[in-house]
């Protein structure tokens, strides 16, 4: 252990660097009284990279960065046992958007509005994803964590069968249109009926359907979303917003695009959707970009080298959304004073531009403005293009504590018309939104 009078010897020469600027402008702050700090996260390789990116932090600063992970089917259910216990096993954790309502409402996250406002740091990531990453209530200006994992569904498609001349020729002279990459959800409809060949075991299109947890929703929503439909008003209200007449089309369209999916794709969710690319079925399918990057890779995608990707298209009213994925980084609340500033510390330091531009290089998904919008960005990857583009215009649904209670009937009556063609779209919202209210109501969100 260090001696008294050598720690604080390393503070006057602390205090001293910083005074002189030593380190330059991205150069880590360091906190004496903490040694490492424990960062809890799912099990996926944003996980491990966050872990590289930590590894640099203690090059620097001396303090050790340690990411937990924890497979996604028990994330949720360890970090809320932690929650419960008001346990300091974790410093910070990269959660989902979701869980944002839960963790300010009942005390579990650190507010870091002052922190994010004091440093800039809500002007260095875009307003889209601050919004639903870090902010709670809705438009209330207050920030609960730091948008870490930027992630979106977006697209992969064949090239060569959109940009094959005898495809072309045979699309325009029955549509009326050059065929190209799908501006539009209606483009996007016709090319995946062009390309439906049940006979020759070539399919239009690849959509979320999956019945459990959020798949399905995670696929009907960017259909929705662009329809101008939104999960409740602006008073929390339900009733004519989810079963509206634009709701009812909406869902009647993600139907439509269905029929032209690959077979066994009835419950379906991102590694589905790359089974049926990679195995030559699929001319298009969406994923979130998170899952992309294993379509470049030739050992696993034989079409690796005409593959291509876009971002969500628009809808017919001027709407233009995608579905939201990925995750903020929280200060948990049960954690010491001297854990909360080191870690504030940390995220100041990942946040900077230098160490975003890092976190971009070694595979996460930035949030940055300025690294999105960078050249040395956009052409990285064939499809950072599409996942900047994505960051701009994506949309999430709730965040308040009784998220799961909403999302159990979403997908049980969404997934029911779809998939198993239980009624009509209308009675399928109809019965979702009867739900749902009665829930807000019993939360006390509204009225009953």
């Amino acid at each position: 252990m260090m001696k008294k009078t050598g720690s604080f010897l390393l503070l006057i020469v602390l205090v001293l660097s910083l005074a002189l600027g030593v380190g330059g402008a991205t150069a880590a702050p360091k906190t004496q009284q903490v040694t490492e700090l424990v960062i809890f996260w799912a099990q996926w390789p944003p996980a491990d990279y966050l872990q590289e990116i930590g590894n640099r932090y203690e090059a620097e600063t001396g303090i050790k960065i340690t990411v937990i992970q924890e497979p996604w089917g028990s994330f949720y259910d360890r970090m809320s046992a932690e929650w419960a216990a008001k346990g300091d096993a974790y410093d910070m954790v990269v959660g989902d958007s979701q869980w944002l309502g839960q963790g300010a409402e009942q005390g579990h996250y650190m507010e870091l509005t002052d922190f994010m406002v004091e440093n800039d740091l809500v002007d260095t990531v875009t307003a889209a994803t601050l919004k639903y990453y870090g902010e709670f209530p809705a438009n209330s200006g207050r920030y609960w964590a730091y948008p870490t994992e930027g992630d979106a569904v977006g697209w992969a498609y064949r090239k060569d069968r959109l940009e094959n001349p005898e495809e072309m020729a045979a699309f325009e002279a029955e549509y009326g249109y050059p065929l190209a990459v799908p501006e539009t959800w209606a483009e996007l409809r016709d090319i995946a009926e062009f390309f439906y060949r049940p006979d020759e075991n070539v399919y239009g299109v690849g959509v979320y359907t999956q019945k459990d947890y959020d798949g399905m929703i995670m696929g009907y929503e960017n259909v929705m979303f662009s329809w101008g439909v939104d999960w409740q008003d602006e008073n929390n209200q339900v009733l004519g917003v989810v079963n509206s007449e634009k709701a009812v089309e909406a869902l009647e369209f993600y139907k439509g695009l269905y029929q032209f999916a690959p077979p066994g794709t009835n419950n379906a969710f991102y590694t589905e959707m790359n089974s049926v690319f990679v195995n030559g079925q699929a001319t298009m399918i969406m994923n979130y970009f998170a899952f992309l990057p294993d379509l470049l890779n030739a050992e696993k995608n034989p079409y690796a080298g005409v593959t291509g990707f876009f971002a969500g298209p628009a809808g017919p009213y001027g709407d233009r959304y995608t579905a939201l994925g990925g995750q903020g980084m929280s200060v948990l609340n049960y954690v010491s004073n001297e854990r909360k500033q080191a870690s504030l510390d940390f995220i100041k330091w990942f946040a900077s531009d230098e160490v975003q531009q890092q976190w971009a290089d070694v595979g996460g998904y930035t949030c940055n403005i300025g690294v999105l919008e960078s050249e040395e960005f956009l052409n990285n990857t064939p499809y950072n293009r599409a996942f900047a583009d994505s960051m701009t215009f994506v949309k999430d649904f709730w965040n308040i504590p009784v998220y799961g209670e909403l999302l159990e009937p979403a997908q049980r009556y969404i997934n029911g018309y779809v998939v198993g063609n239980v009624g009509t779209a209308k009675e399928a919202l109809d019965g979702m939104a009867v739900e749902q209210h009665e829930i807000l109501a019993a939360a006390g969100v509204i009225d009953g």
